[in-house]
């Protein structure tokens, strides 16, 4: 049995003040691939992972679609905030 997973994380600190996109590719149990908004990059594990993360660091397009996911999520926490977050 082969596994793939992709795992997308939005990490809200004081509201969207700041918000942290980490997103972890694995395979088989294994973590080979991540990006962390904080860092701005895509960081490789194991030799795939590297590859991987050479490439897709070198592709402005996909570094851009990743920036754009934080402000994604930004928009995204606002509408339920509104019910849950604010609501005392």
């Amino acid at each position: 049995v082969l596994q793939w997973l992709h795992k997308a994380e939005c990490l809200f600190t004081n509201g969207t003040e700041k918000v942290r996109l980490v997103v972890r590719f694995i395979y088989n149990r294994e973590e080979f691939l991540m990006f962390d908004s904080n860092v701005g990059h895509f960081v490789g594990f194991t030799p795939l992972g590297e590859k991987n993360a050479k490439k897709w660091n070198s592709d402005s397009a996909i570094k851009e679609f990743m920036r754009a996911h934080v402000d994604r999520s930004r928009h995204n926490y606002e509408v339920p905030a509104s019910i849950t977050v604010e609501r005392r």
